[in-house]
């Protein structure tokens, strides 16, 4: 390997609007003392180290990294980054952000306070990087494939790294996991409290037990409420009838739709678009 110092990176068009965005992916190898910051960035950057060394200032606590480091920069907070003067690093990186970022990162074990991760057993994170590089390009097919990509990166970050115990010993992460399933498939007529247990990987019963912890509800009860706000939302907002927004939210029998919708939301489905627009006005 050469000590030339070089710079390949992309910065993409596309971001803002999606759950999701790369915002820009590179290679670099830095020369003597090359250096950013202190400084703050828009969005969340992970570095990983592959030769050399050098140092980064989180904010709170500066660290001497070297190969197999890597290092989360978190958006908002004030950090700097050094390569060494003798030994200067080389290491690819990924920057994204949008609305989903914040908890994929967590899910990490990454974060503001511990923000450094160490890999050295072969190539795979440097190669799982390196595919959102190699996907960079000006097209929206481009802007999939480099979030592909990224989730790819960040699936391997939550299986190395993530929290697998401390948040299961409460039970909340399979009351969090019911309600995503939930919030997927509450449309389907034939979901149950059967398939949202076997989703998350537990027991009816004991799915039971933690929602009443954690919700004060019985999963049935969250489906049933979940439902219904929904059909509210499509009643009040869309030119649906009372059949067609029962269908659309899971309801096969409109009769029962009917007195379930009466009971949580004090009124009549038929009725609700109007009552709604009254209230509004209030």
């Amino acid at each position: 390997m050469t000590s030339e110092k070089f710079k390949r990176s992309f910065h993409t068009p596309f971001q803002s609007s999606l759950g999701l965005a790369v915002y820009r992916s590179g290679l670099q190898r830095c020369g003597s003392d090359h250096s950013w910051g202190p400084g703050i960035r828009d969005h969340y950057l992970i570095h990983y180290i592959l030769s050399g060394k050098g140092t980064f200032d989180s904010g709170q606590t500066k660290y001497t990294l070297s190969a197999g480091d890597g290092f989360l920069v978190v958006p908002g907070v004030l950090s700097s980054y050094q390569a060494d003067h003798e030994e200067p690093w080389e290491y690819c990186w990924v920057g994204f952000n949008g609305a989903d970022a914040g908890r994929l990162v967590k899910e990490t074990g990454l974060s503001e306070e511990a923000p450094l991760f160490h890999y050295d057993k072969d190539s795979s994170i440097e190669g799982l990087l390196m595919d959102i590089y190699r996907a960079t390009g000006p097209n929206p097919s481009n802007e999939a494939k480099m979030t592909a990509a990224l989730l790819q990166f960040l699936a391997a970050l939550m299986m190395l790294y993530g929290k697998k115990d401390c948040e299961k010993n409460t039970g909340l992460a399979y009351v969090q996991r019911s309600i995503q399933f939930i919030d997927f498939n509450y449309s389907r007529e034939d979901l149950d409290i059967t398939q949202i247990a076997a989703n998350a990987g537990i027991s009816r019963s004991h799915l039971y037990r933690l929602f009443l912890k954690h919700t004060a509800m019985t999963p049935n009860e969250y489906l049933t409420k979940y439902r219904v706000n929904k059909a509210a939302e499509l009643l009040k907002n869309e030119t649906l009838s009372v059949g067609e927004a029962a269908y659309s939210t899971g309801f096969s029998d409109q009769l029962y739709f009917s007195r379930v919708f009466k009971k949580h939301m004090g009124v009549p489905p038929s009725k609700y678009a109007d009552f709604s627009a009254e209230a509004d006005k209030e």
